[in-house]
């Protein structure tokens, strides 16, 4: 349990320094690669620690994607209404 926490919390940092740099596209390469690297990982987590754990860890990288959340929001509310 403490190395898939540990992974998260590198994750977490990195996403947290990536955004503190100036970019031409907004981040959003940054954002897909941070996006590719936190789906498994937020499995992994959720397998090692539990639901809790793993919502919680899903909470805290929503807060940091919160864009490419709210554009795919949108997106589905498009194509549902």
């Amino acid at each position: 349990m403490i190395l898939p926490l540990a992974m998260c919390l590198i994750w977490l940092i990195a996403a947290n320094v990536i955004a503190m740099f100036p970019s031409r596209d907004y981040h959003w390469r940054a954002a897909y690669v941070l996006i590719a690297i936190g789906v498994p990982l937020l499995g992994w987590i959720t397998y090692e620690g539990g639901p809790i754990v793993g919502m919680l860890v899903l909470a805290a990288g929503v807060s940091i994607l919160r864009w490419p959340v709210v554009y795919f929001w949108r997106w589905l509310r498009r194509q549902l209404g």
